[in-house]
């Protein structure tokens, strides 16, 4: 039994957004580091902690969490489509395990996963077929949303099953930093309302006029204008720390709303990297193997990845 961990950032506007060639360059090298890590890790299987952005999850059944046991890509934002490689076994294992410890976690056999889930593994490997991923969603963009101790909770639950596996795992989350996209809300007018209830299957202007509207903030953010808050490096420091720190415990501090007003409306995806290091804090003292940060106003995101695997001796 062995386990490790890689966590970044996600957003739509890598490598579309506005940004220097240099900083491009840096966050494709910081990618490669880490999907090297990933190969020499070499996991039996990984267990990804990561939200949705209303493209497979809507208002009309919305789960805390829900475990994939079979799952598919969307392919928004230029992704790859097509299912994943997902242990349905090991899928169906643990959510016996999570609902023996409380966690009534939603199931779904044919889980829709966008850039959230995706894009990093096609950053890191060039795609994301090619290692079995058990996908857990973490509601993070439609509020209510879970506190943080209890994405917290939920992952040490998982770092549990995963300890007594016997098996080579790889946890990995998605998401954040400081992120203030365009995102709508329930409370918007009636036809916004109705998409993020109902808003599966959009037509292709729908989703071109989405993708437009997003790339126009970004090109705002670069030039310092609205609509989206500026980016906090300083919170993000901040998180960041707790993470190295090995007290995933001090995360359960964590407001959602304050969160939210402070780091912006993506912020609290960080949600899945607090579940995804309290599963990693199961395997004991930690060494931390990598580490990038970057502000980048263009991306709307404060792009950062950590990887980590245990000490020696830790168990």
């Amino acid at each position: 039994m062995s386990v490790a961990i890689v966590c970044a950032s996600h957003t739509p506007l890598m490598y579309k957004g506005p940004a220097s060639n240099e900083t491009e360059q840096r966050v494709r090298t910081a990618f490669g580091r880490l999907g090297s890590f990933v190969k020499e890790f070499a996991p039996d299987y990984i267990v990804q902690f990561a939200p949705d952005h209303f493209n497979g999850f809507f208002y009309d059944l919305m789960p805390s969490f829900c475990v994939g046991a079979g799952a598919v890509s969307l392919g928004d934002w230029g992704g790859g489509t097509g299912p994943l490689d997902v242990p349905e076994k090991t899928a169906l294992e643990l959510i016996d395990h999570l609902r023996a410890e409380d966690f009534d976690v939603a199931v779904s056999y044919r889980m829709p996963v966008d850039h959230g889930f995706v894009q990093l593994w096609e950053a890191m490997l060039g795609d994301f077929k090619s290692i079995p991923i058990l996908p857990i969603f973490v509601n993070a963009a439609a509020p209510p949303v879970p506190t943080y101790r209890r994405a917290r909770q939920l992952g040490e639950s998982v770092g549990r099953f995963a300890m007594r596996s016997g098996k080579r795992v790889l946890f990995a989350a998605s998401g954040g930093l400081s992120h203030d996209p365009p995102l709508p809300s329930i409370r918007d007018d009636p036809e916004i309302r109705e998409r993020l209830i109902n808003g599966r299957n959009p037509t292709a202007e729908a989703k071109e006029a989405r993708e437009k509207r997003v790339l126009e903030a970004g090109l705002l953010a670069e030039a310092g204008k609205g609509p989206c808050q500026p980016l906090n490096p300083k919170w993000d420091a901040e998180f960041m720390e707790i993470l190295r720190s090995g007290q995933i415990w001090r995360a359960d501090a964590l407001d959602t709303s304050q969160v939210r007003e402070v780091a912006g409306r993506g912020a609290n995806e960080v949600l899945a990297w607090v579940a995804a290091f309290g599963a990693f804090s199961r395997s004991g003292h930690f060494k931390m193997d990598q580490e990038f940060y970057e502000a980048i106003p263009g991306w709307i995101a404060g792009m950062a990845m950590m990887a980590a695997k245990q000490a020696d001796g830790a168990h």
